[in-house]
């Protein structure tokens, strides 16, 4: 596997989880693989789990992983062929990430979304500009439209706490204070699209992801409706698609409940905003399991690095 950038880079979703679990086993079997590699960590927008996850499994596979926040420690990159670099941006994208190639072995990338232009985000100029003038395999930290990481962590914890042999598994849109990026549910979308579930989409109406991404998977405008007999219940916030990145209304209503979800295990990426995405009774609940699926961050991403490193001996 040369780069990790879509869940689509997967090609058998149920090994990978079964290898990913093996290394949850013990971790530092293959500490030896890494030796004398550098991953570059690079950040153009915030982090907690996505950072610390990567870099400890990138150290338990015995690699040297460098941190940069790029937007604040880095001069201003520029994307755009052929621009004239007269204004903020002090670097182009060729040079950088020729120059970062040469100091490590793998590059992975964080970034987000202008939730503005949504041809501009859906090119995913970012990631795909690293992925064209870097000489060494990239990784998704999250990018415009989607985090591979989180989708692959997401399959591993269903698979480890389903309790029936082809769980449902709904996907809900919750309420948030501010617009956010589709990246996490598309991702989510994709690897569920891949794995033997029961799976639906639950959110309002104007909000409806990309079609070309959901396919036949089907979408419920009623949330009740679509958490009938569900075994996990994956909540996430995010902004109109059709009328691109806006806040249409903020649907309070669908906050997720203990009353809702009933005996539904209980998922999300974090952070999380307690009692406008979600009551503290379902979150502080046996039923919760954004911890677990927290700790399975640094599996997957041990997980994708271990494949590349394979492939690239």
């Amino acid at each position: 596997m040369k780069h990790y950038t879509s869940i689509h880079d997967i090609d058998n979703i149920n090994s990978w989880i079964e290898e990913a679990k093996q290394l949850k086993v013990n971790p530092l079997k293959h500490h030896e693989l890494g030796k004398n590699k550098t991953i570059g960590l690079l950040f153009f927008n915030s982090s907690l789990r996505t950072r610390l996850s990567t870099q400890k499994a990138a150290l338990n596979l015995g690699m040297n992983p460098i941190v940069m926040n790029v937007s604040g420690d880095a001069w201003g990159i520029e994307f755009g062929d052929g621009t004239i670099m007269n204004g903020n941006t002090a670097e182009h994208i060729k040079e950088a990430a020729a120059v970062v190639s040469q100091y490590c072995d793998i590059i992975a990338v964080r970034a987000f979304p202008t939730l503005t232009d949504k041809v501009k985000d859906e090119s995913e100029h970012v990631l795909k500009s690293f992925v064209k003038f870097a000489s060494v395999p990239i990784v998704n930290m999250e990018s415009a439209t989607g985090h591979p990481l989180q989708g692959l962590t997401d399959a591993i914890t269903i698979s480890e706490h389903a309790k029936v042999a082809r769980p449902k598994v709904v996907l809900s849109w919750a309420p948030h204070i501010k617009a956010l990026p589709h990246a996490v549910a598309n991702s989510f979308v994709q690897a569920m699209q891949k794995m033997d579930v029961e799976f639906v989409i639950a959110n309002p109406e104007g909000y409806d992801l990309n079609p070309e991404i959901t396919g036949n998977t089907e979408v419920f405008h009623n949330q009740e409706a679509a958490f009938k007999d569900a075994d996990f219940v994956y909540t996430k916030n995010w902004s109109s698609y059709s009328d691109y990145g806006k806040v249409l209304n903020k649907e309070t209503d669908w906050m997720i409940t203990k009353d809702k979800i009933g005996d539904a295990k209980f998922m999300h990426c974090l952070p999380v905003r307690r009692n406008v995405v979600v009551e503290d009774a379902v979150l502080d609940s046996e039923s919760s399991l954004v911890i677990q699926q927290a700790n399975n961050r640094t599996f997957a991403a041990q997980l994708v690095l271990k494949k590349i490193l394979e492939s690239n001996k």
